[in-house]
Formats: C-alpha cells, sequence, structure tokens
C-alpha cells in the first residue's frame, strides 16, 4: 500500500519499481526511473497500456469507441496552453490536443479531441451512457528534472455550478495569420482520496466500472451526474514576491509590455484594470473611472450583480490600480487607502502590475478586510486564459482598448 507523501516534498511515495502494485493517493508523489530513455516515466509503470508520452494517454481505442480508462498529463510550462487546477473549488480546465495551426479540431494524432467531444456528450446523457465515459486520472509533473509525477485527482466531466457551454468550449487562437480552433475543457475532481489498484486493473481489463472497489464518488457521478467536488480551501493567504511575479519570460514581457503602454499616463491604467477585474467577475456591472486623486492614484466605483436575472441584488465596490513597476511593491499606505473609502457590505479592489507585500496581505486578513487582491501574476494568467498569450497579443489588445487618444 502507497503512503502519502509530505506536501510539498519530493521524496518518493513508492519505489519506482513498485509503481505497477501502487494505490493512486491525490497528491501523492510518484518518481520517474533514472535510466535516461523513455522507460524512466512513472505513469506507463502505474497504468500499463496508456503509454509513456503526451497530455492525453488512456488505455483501449478511442477509433473503436472503446477507451477504458483516460489520464490528463499537465506539465504547466505551456504558458499558451495554461492547464489549471483550482484547489479550493476542485475544478480543473485543460487544453485539449490541437495546439498548433494546420489542422482540423478533431484531426490530431492522439484523438484527444474527438475524446473529449465524445465524453462531454455522453456525460449529459443516460446513466448507461454515462458509464461508457472512461475515469480521467489527473497528473502534473513534480520536479524541473527528471520524470516524477504527483497525482492530482479522479476527474469526472463538467461541474456542478457549469453550463454544457462553459464545460466544453471550442475557442479561436491565432499564429502568425492562421486561425485554427482547440478545446477547452472543464473537469470536477471528484472529493476520492484514494484510487485503488483493483479498481484500475479491472476498469482498463474491461470489466463493469461500477463494481469492485469502485469509489462512491465515481459510483455517484455515473448514476446521477453527482459532482462531489474535492475541495480545499487555502490556509496560507500570504503569497510571496515570487507567488506573485510571472517566473517565466513570456510572463515577465506582458507586464512589461503593459507597463510600457501606459508609461507617463498611469492615471489611464485604470480603464485596464476595469477590464481586467470584468474578466475575473463577469457579473461585475456598472463602473465608473472616478476622476485623479491627489495621490496619483485613480479609483473606480462599480457593483457586482447576484441572483437571478429576473431579481439581480447589486454589491457595490470600490477599485484601485497601481502600474508599479517589477521592483515597487504595494504596501499597506495604498492598501488603507483603498480600505478607507469602504463603506458597509461594499468591497474592494487592488489592481497591480507588480505584487503586494507581506505586511498589507496580513493587515487584510487578520482584519478581514473585503479586498480582493489581483497581483502581476494574476493578470498574466488571465489574459492568457483569455486568449492573449504572446506579447504582440496582448500590446493589440491595449492598443484597441486603451488607445493613448483616449487620455
Amino acid at each position: 500500500m502507497s503512503q502519502p507523501a509530505t506536501p510539498g516534498a519530493p521524496a518518493p511515495t513508492v519505489a519506482f519499481t513498485a509503481l505497477r502494485t501502487a494505490d493512486l493517493l491525490v497528491d501523492g508523489y510518484y518518481p520517474g526511473g533514472s535510466s535516461g530513455h523513455a522507460g524512466d516515466d512513472p505513469i506507463a509503470k502505474l497504468l500499463p497500456g496508456v503509454g509513456n508520452q503526451g497530455g492525453f494517454r488512456y488505455v483501449g481505442s478511442q477509433r473503436e469507441g472503446d477507451v477504458r480508462l483516460a489520464v490528463l498529463y499537465t506539465t504547466g510550462d505551456q504558458p499558451d496552453w495554461p492547464d489549471s487546477l483550482d484547489l479550493q473549488t476542485g475544478l480543473f480546465t485543460y487544453y485539449g490536443d490541437n495546439r498548433a495551426a494546420g489542422r482540423e479540431l478533431h484531426n490530431t494524432s492522439r484523438r484527444g479531441n474527438l475524446l473529449l467531444r465524445d465524453v462531454f456528450s455522453d456525460s449529459h446523457g443516460t446513466p448507461e451512457q454515462r458509464k461508457k465515459v472512461p475515469p480521467f486520472l489527473l497528473f502534473e509533473k513534480a520536479t524541473t528534472q527528471g520524470r516524477g509525477v504527483r497525482f492530482r485527482g479522479l476527474l469526472a466531466p463538467g461541474g456542478p455550478a457549469l453550463t454544457p457551454d462553459d464545460e466544453l468550449q471550442a475557442i479561436w487562437r491565432t499564429t502568425g495569420r492562421e486561425r485554427f480552433q482547440n478545446y477547452r475543457a472543464r473537469f470536477t475532481v471528484l472529493d476520492c482520496a484514494t484510487v485503488p489498484r483493483t479498481w484500475i486493473q479491472g476498469v482498463s481489463a474491461g470489466l463493469d466500472p461500477l463494481a469492485g472497489d469502485c469509489p462512491r464518488e465515481w459510483a455517484s457521478w455515473v448514476r446521477g451526474r453527482a459532482d462531489l467536488p474535492l475541495t480545499a480551501p487555502a490556509t496560507t493567504l500570504i503569497r510571496s514576491r515570487e507567488e506573485q511575479t510571472p517566473q517565466d519570460a513570456q510572463g515577465r514581457e506582458i507586464l512589461s509590455a503593459i507597463r510600457a503602454h501606459f508609461e507617463d499616463r498611469e492615471h489611464d491604467f485604470e480603464a485596464c484594470a476595469v477590464a481586467l477585474w470584468r474578466l475575473i467577475a463577469p457579473n461585475t456591472g456598472r463602473c465608473e473611472v472616478t476622476r485623479p486623486s491627489r495621490d496619483g492614484g485613480r479609483d473606480a466605483v462599480g457593483q457586482y450583480h447576484l441572483g437571478p436575472v429576473a431579481d439581480r441584488i447589486s454589491i457595490d465596490f470600490a477599485l484601485e490600480a497601481k502600474c508599479y513597476g517589477v521592483d515597487n511593491s504595494v504596501g499597506v499606505r495604498e492598501g488603507s487607502r483603498l480600505i478607507s473609502r469602504l463603506r458597509h457590505r461594499h468591497f474592494g479592489v487592488l489592481v497591480t502590475t507588480s505584487y503586494f507585500n507581506s505586511q498589507l496581505q496580513r493587515e487584510i486578513r487578520d482584519d478581514q478586510h473585503p479586498v480582493a487582491l489581483v497581483c502581476g501574476r494574476d493578470i498574466t494568467d488571465l489574459l492568457r486564459q483569455h486568449g492573449y498569450s504572446t506579447v504582440p497579443a496582448v500590446k493589440t489588445w491595449l492598443e484597441e482598448q486603451f488607445p493613448a487618444s483616449q487620455a
């Protein structure tokens, strides 16, 4: 039986030679081999038959409609395709395998997008149709060197708060002047701490997936599409500078492009901050930029809508933006200014192209001020998720939405 790894530690949960008999433990670490070739891949050892390469791997044949077990493997190093796991909601976003121009949406070598199309269709069918959906197992690259992976959970297509259109979307991307489509798929990480080896073996062999040691969460999803997400509220609420700034060169260049666009007219960044906030919170309604203030900042005030369309309630908020350089943090002085303007049952939004120092974060969290902090890394992640994943794309967006002439 496998033993959980210490969170954040690279120590293996089991020996590489014992992977074929190991259970899958959420957040468990599974080491790669040391031979220096593809045989070092631990996923192929954990799940015989899925292969040792690619983001889509599966047991069975997609062409024959007989995929019995599927793996999604994410490396986290493709900023143009920002796969992401929201630990607090259990929602996982994964991009399909048509990641370059020149092919039709479903015409991929691993036929991964065809698999997505079929399983999301079956997921909205009868229990018998959902029974044909292969269990998806999520792994992510765990080390910068070597082939070690971390198991992140058992996935079911869709999510409890998503519409069918939100669950699987064909999105457009552009390379040079050539447009193409890829899927953006959303899954729920089920609240299943252990995926038993015996069940994996039975499913892979084509046995009844609801028999034996089938996790009850998977059975509930198959029988009634009941999504029981694995949610994990954050305990560490103070982010380091490194966690708030892009760690890849392209991300840093995107932030530099934003700062350069608003150079000598930092007040105009306020409108950009409002647009970014709308991407984060689509239910934002009226939002007006106010006049420049004495300390060089500009505020915006607006409303966020809750409830059904026919009977909405609105919550007022105030937003402040700081177009700061990479070495200039946002601190208590800037935060206090925003907090002082919040009235009862209002909330605040503070957006910066840099980062927030630990003192400000601690004060906001300890005193439970209702303030959302949007840092530089949040901005680059957000833009990438909405298709602005390169510096030219971001510059075009800035020039079209916030031209210098509007100042």
